[in-house]
C-alpha cells in the first residue's frame, strides 16, 4: 500500500515544532545558571522570557500574511534560518541587555512558525483529518520542550550553558535542508504525490463551505474575519492556553529548583514529565476532535468540546498545584494539566479552519496567533513579579487557573453555529 505523502509533510512539521520548542525552552532550562553568572533577579528573568514575544507576536501576523502570499515553503525556510542564527547568538550574550536583544530577535524569527504550519496543513490535508494532522504535527512542540530538559540541562552541566545554544542552532540548519528538498506549497506540485492523493485532499479540502455543510460561499475581505466574534472567541481561548503554556515553559524549571529544591541535574529529569503529558495531549486531542466530528457530523461541536474540556480540567489541576507543597503531587498535577491543556491548541487551529475560508486562513490565523501570544509577553513577566514581589508561586498558579476558566467561557459564548454561518455568508 502506498504511503500518503501528506504524512511525510506532517513529519517535517513535527520535527520543525520539536526544534522550535527545544530552542525556546533552552533559556528556561539554564536560567538558574544564567541568573547567577549574569547577576539577574527573578523580575528581570521574567522580562527576558517576555521579551521573546515582543517581535514574535507581530510576526505571527506578518508570517501568516506572507504564507498566504509567498507560500509556506519559502516562509518557513527563511524563518528557521533566522531563528537558528539568533538562537546561536544567545551563546555570546554577556549581560542582561545583550541577552534581551538576542531574545527579541529570536522571537521575531520564530513568529511565522505557528501560522505557517497551519497554512501548510490547510493546503495538504482534507478537512476530516485536520484535527489529527494539527495534533500530530504540533506534538513535536512539547516533545521538544521535554527533550530540552535533559539535552540542554546535561550539556550545560558538562560543557557550560553557552555550548547548548550552538548545538541547537546547528540542528536548525540541518532541518532547513531537508524541508527545502522535500516540501512544496501544494500537493499537486510535488512529484511524489499521486493523482489519487491529490483528488482525495481536494475532495474534502478546506474550501469555502458553509458551517452547516451547505453550498460554496464567497470569501469576504480579511477584516470581516479578523474582527468577528467567532474569530475573537477562538483567540481568547488560545490566549488562555498560551498563558498556561508560557508559564510552564518559562518558569517550571525555576519552580523545581527554587520551590522544590532540586538541583539542575535532577530537574532535567523531572522536568521531562509534564512535557510528555503535553505530547500525549496534542495527539489525543486531535484524535478526539476528529472522532467527535465523524460521529456527530458537527464540526463546531467537536472542536469546541475538546477545547472546553481541555481548558476546564487544566484549570482545576493548576489551581490544585497552588495548594500542594511536595514534589510528587505537584508533578502529577502539572503533568495532568499539561495533558488536557495541550488538547486545546490543535482544536483551536482546526476550528479556525472551519470558520474562515482557506484563502484567508494565513492572515486570520496570524492575527489570532498574535492576540494569543500576547500571553507570552504577559505570562512570564506577571509570574516573575508575583514571585519576586507578591505571594510567590501559589498566586501564579491561581492566576493561570483563572484565565483557563475565562477562555472556556468566552469560547462557549462567541463561537456558535448561527454566528459562524452569518460570518461565512451562509444561510443560518
Amino acid at each position: 500500500m502506498q504511503v500518503r505523502y501528506r504524512w511525510v509533510v506532517a513529519a517535517l512539521l513535527f520535527f520543525a515544532g520539536m526544534l522550535n520548542y527545544l530552542d525556546r525552552a533552552a533559556l528556561s532550562i539554564v536560567a538558574p545558571i544564567v541568573k547567577t553568572e549574569l547577576h539577574i533577579n527573578d523580575a528581570q528573568l521574567g522580562i527576558l522570557f517576555s521579551s521573546f514575544f515582543i517581535g514574535y507576536c507581530v510576526f505571527c501576523f506578518i508570517g501568516g500574511w506572507a504564507a498566504d502570499k509567498y507560500g509556506p515553503r519559502k516562509v518557513f525556510a527563511l524563518a528557521a534560518g533566522f531563528w537558528s542564527v539568533f538562537c546561536g547568538a544567545t551563546a555570546f550574550a554577556g549581560s542582561f541587555a545583550t541577552l534581551m536583544v538576542a531574545r527579541v530577535a529570536f522571537g521575531v524569527a520564530e513568529g511565522p512558525m505557528g501560522t505557517t504550519t497551519n497554512k501548510a496543513i490547510s493546503n495538504w490535508f482534507p478537512r476530516s483529518e485536520a484535527g489529527r494532522a494539527v495534533g500530530l504535527t504540533n506534538a513535536g512542540q512539547p516533545l521538544g520542550a521535554a527533550i530540552a530538559a535533559p539535552i540542554v540541562g546535561l550539556v550545560a552541566y558538562q560543557f557550560g550553558w553557552r555550548i547548548s545554544f550552538v548545538v541547537i542552532a546547528v540542528l536548525g540548519f540541518a532541518w532547513i535542508g531537508v524541508w527545502w528538498r522535500c516540501f512544496r506549497d501544494h500537493p499537486q506540485d510535488h512529484p511524489a504525490v499521486s493523482p489519487q492523493e491529490v483528488a482525495e485532499i481536494v475532495a474534502d479540502g478546506h474550501t469555502n463551505v458553509a458551517a452547516d455543510g451547505g453550498a460554496e460561499v464567497k470569501s469576504e475581505g480579511v477584516m470581516r474575519y479578523l474582527l468577528s466574534l467567532p474569530v475573537l472567541g477562538v483567540a481568547v481561548a488560545f490566549f488562555a492556553f498560551n498563558y498556561v503554556l508560557y508559564f510552564f515553559l518559562s518558569w517550571l524549571p525555576s519552580y523545581f529548583t527554587d520551590y522544590q529544591h532540586l538541583d539542575i541535574k535532577h530537574m532535567s529529569v523531572v522536568g521531562v514529565l509534564p512535557w510528555l503529558g503535553a505530547t500525549a495531549g496534542f495527539v489525543l486531542g486531535g484524535m478526539l476532535s476528529d472522532g467527535l466530528y465523524k460521529k456527530t457530523g458537527d464540526v463546531l461541536f467537536a472542536r469546541k468540546t475538546v477545547i472546553m474540556l481541555g481548558l476546564g480540567i487544566a484549570a482545576v489541576c493548576v489551581l490544585l498545584v497552588s495548594r500542594v507543597s511536595s514534589l510528587v503531587p505537584a508533578v502529577t498535577l502539572i503533568a495532568i494539566a499539561s495533558l488536557f491543556a495541550f488538547m486545546t491548541p490543535q482544536a483551536c487551529w482546526s476550528l479556525l479552519q472551519d470558520i474562515v475560508p482557506s484563502e484567508r486562513i494565513g492572515a486570520t490565523g496570524g492575527f489570532v496567533h498574535l492576540l494569543a501570544n500576547l500571553a507570552g509577553i504577559l505570562s512570564p513577566s506577571i509570574t516573575g513579579f508575583l514571585i519576586q514581589y507578591g505571594a510567590g508561586y501559589s498566586s501564579a498558579f491561581v492566576m493561570a487557573s483563572a484565565l483557563g476558566c475565562i477562555g472556556m467561557i468566552v469560547l462557549a459564548v462567541c463561537v456558535r453555529p448561527a454566528k459562524v454561518s452569518r460570518l461565512r455568508g451562509a444561510p443560518v
